[in-house]
């Protein structure tokens, strides 16, 4: 599978106020580099130059983040006003997102259930930048975290045995998929940071992480978009399902017709509607941080 490049956006929903971009793996949404790299915002720049907000150090304002290896849905605001009502939608977590991945060491048993693990920052030297979970040696300030999973099928992917999933979170912790099915001891395949690979030469070509469904319900659109599944044999010919356990399909239909999450209740998903930790007080830090980013991408906050 090819690379990303400036020419291959591809845009899976657009109105005058958003537009949802499928993003490739292996791409940054922006970057700061003296040497020319493709990113998102170049994509954005070259396929609508006409959007890009001179106001904006990119340009455009990405409402969410994917990390670098993660493909799928990311939405992207077109104004000011735009950017608030969908940031003011994440806060209050009435966001629906769900993502597929193929998970590697062996078949997951359970064909649903609900992961929940407190994820904190990894404090134990050579490990910066990454998450663990709670209990674990060097787990700084872990949070409550909870996602549901979804076996969709099992199959082999370069003979290893593995399940595709279709993950829903129900948090916002950072790399919390990727911790979680660390976890589970069925990391995510592709995964060089929470996989603990063996042999460079085995891994596939990319993480098989990909950002499948999104939901912004913003108080003028609902932001609705579904991308294209990247994990078929027709795509990649490493991966060889043998075992239907649920349909993509149908799930799909469940999260569609399911309602916005209600910010006081939870995110109810397709596996079940587990009752989430209760949300802490803002903090002051908190308040400020969230005052910095309005300052930048939104209209101006209230006082």
């Amino acid at each position: 599978m090819e690379p990303g490049r400036i020419e291959n956006l591809s845009v899976v929903y657009q109105s005058q106020d958003f537009l949802v971009v499928n993003k490739h793996w292996d791409l940054r949404i922006d970057s700061r580099m003296w040497r020319e790299t493709p990113t998102l915002q170049k994509q954005l720049r070259h396929h609508f130059p006409e959007l890009a907000d001179p106001d904006t150090y990119y340009g455009f304002r990405f409402c969410h983040q994917l990390d670098f290896s993660t493909s799928g849905a990311l939405c992207v605001a077109l104004n000011k006003a735009a950017a608030g009502s969908a940031y003011k939608c994440f806060k209050e977590r009435r966001v629906t997102k769900a993502y597929l991945a193929l998970q590697v060491r062996g078949h997951v048993r359970e064909n649903r259930m609900t992961i929940n693990y407190a994820i904190g920052r990894n404090s134990t030297e050579g490990r910066a930048h990454t998450m663990c979970i709670e209990g674990t040696q060097g787990c700084e300030n872990p949070k409550p975290s909870l996602t549901e999973l979804v076996v969709l099928e099992h199959g082999l992917y370069a003979g290893d045995p593995v399940s595709k999933v279709l993950l829903q979170p129900l948090t916002g912790r950072t790399h919390q998929l990727r911790v979680h099915c660390s976890a589970l001891s069925h990391p995510v395949v592709g995964d060089l940071t929470y996989g603990q690979a063996l042999d460079q030469e085995d891994q596939p070509f990319r993480m098989m992480l990909h950002a499948f469904y999104l939901r912004i319900p913003t108080h003028a659109e609902r932001v609705e978009a579904c991308t294209p599944d990247p994990f078929v044999p027709a795509l990649d010919a490493c991966w060889s399902p043998h075992t239907l356990v649920q349909s993509l399909d149908q799930l799909v239909q469940v999260l569609k017709a399911a309602p916005d999450p209600d910010p006081t209740e939870g995110s109810p998903g397709p596996c079940s509607t587990p009752t989430p930790p209760s949300k802490p007080p803002e903090t002051e830090a908190q308040r400020s941080s969230c005052l910095q980013w309005l300052s930048e991408w939104t209209l101006e906050p209230d006082n």
